[in-house]
This record gives C-alpha cells, sequence and structure tokens, in this order.
C-alpha cells in the first residue's frame, strides 16, 4: 500500500513539475521583434582556418592551428532557428544529450528517482551560458545540484539561437541514484 502511495506522490510530483515548466516558459517568451524592413544579419562563427599549402618553414606548426578554445569538446549544431524558447528547450536538451552520451540514462526511469530539479538557462546570443537559476532545487542532494550546474557550464557553447537573439530556457533534470540522468524534454518516460 505504501509503494502505491509513493508512486501516485511521485507521478503527481512529476506532473505538477511539468505544468510548471509549461507554465513558466510561456511566461518568459520573448517580446516580438518591432518589424524592420530587413533582418539583421546573424554573425556567423568564425571558420576554421583553412590551409591549402603548407606553411613556410619559417613559421612554427603552432602558427596555424586555431585556438584550442574555439572547438568545442563534443559535436555541436552550432545554431538553432528555433522561434520560441520552448522549441529552443528541445535544441539545448539535444546538445546536452550529445555532449553526455555516456552518462544519460537508457530506458524507462525507475520509479523512485534521487533527485528531481527544474532549471532556468539564460543563453546569449552566440550559444554562451550567462545565467543559471534554480526554479525547483532538489536541495536534498547538493551534489546534484553542483552537477547539474557544471554539466550546463561544461556543455558551452550551446546552439547559438540565431532568430531570438537571446533565450531562457527551462528544462526538468531527472536524476537517478546511478548518477545519469534524463532532461523532461526528452526523457524516455518512468515505469
Amino acid at each position: 500500500m505504501a509503494i502505491a502511495s509513493t508512486r501516485t506522490l511521485l507521478s503527481l510530483a512529476c506532473m505538477a513539475a511539468a505544468v510548471l515548466v509549461a507554465a513558466c516558459s510561456t511566461r518568459r517568451a520573448p517580446a516580438p521583434p518591432a518589424p524592420s524592413p530587413a533582418p539583421a544579419p546573424v554573425p556567423a562563427p568564425a571558420p576554421a582556418p583553412v590551409i591549402t599549402a603548407p606553411p613556410p618553414a619559417t613559421l612554427p606548426p603552432t602558427a596555424v592551428r586555431p585556438p584550442a578554445t574555439t572547438t568545442p569538446p563534443f559535436p555541436s549544431s552550432n545554431v538553432s532557428n528555433a522561434l520560441t524558447a520552448q522549441a529552443y528547450r528541445r535544441d539545448a536538451a539535444s546538445h546536452l544529450y550529445a555532449a553526455n552520451a555516456a552518462r544519460i540514462y537508457k530506458g524507462m526511469l525507475q520509479p523512485q528517482l534521487y533527485a528531481i530539479g527544474v532549471l532556468d538557462v539564460d543563453i546569449d546570443r552566440q550559444g554562451q551560458v550567462t545565467a543559471i537559476t534554480w526554479r525547483r532545487a532538489p536541495s536534498h542532494a547538493p551534489e546534484v545540484m553542483a552537477e547539474i550546474v557544471r554539466t550546463v557550464r561544461a556543455a558551452a557553447p550551446f546552439p547559438a539561437p540565431a532568430r531570438l537573439g537571446k533565450v531562457t530556457y527551462t528544462d526538468v533534470w531527472l536524476w537517478d541514484k546511478s548518477g545519469k540522468f534524463q532532461l523532461d524534454t526528452l526523457t524516455e518516460g518512468q515505469l
């Protein structure tokens, strides 16, 4: 009987979190841009240098390599064409999954999750994280809170929100006791 009550409470908590996320993301939708004669071009990231001929013998080999900070350590789609924060949320979740493939919980999550957190992430027009705000922090698990923040910051740069300029998106982190996670946006559900 206690297990059924716990499952019911967990299901209600997950539904409440999903309603909260949906309600919060609609309130934070950006104002429509003022009409203009032509859309302003979005600066594209600088392309990696292309070497068509070997460098002169007088140049050291490192002179033709791009700096290590310009190449992310994981695949990135670089640009999001999302028109809303809700649409950008899916691009950001896919980006986080690509950056943390070994840490994603495969299959349906267990009924008892170790932690659930709701997080707002502010992204600037280059895809850099400018702020992280907890809407619902899993304060019983401070190590999970720290790991989620570290994971988000380590995944930067996110896809640049080309049509939004900058964006604040919200997602729910579903954390298993194994240390693996799913995001509500791409979750496979729960047993």
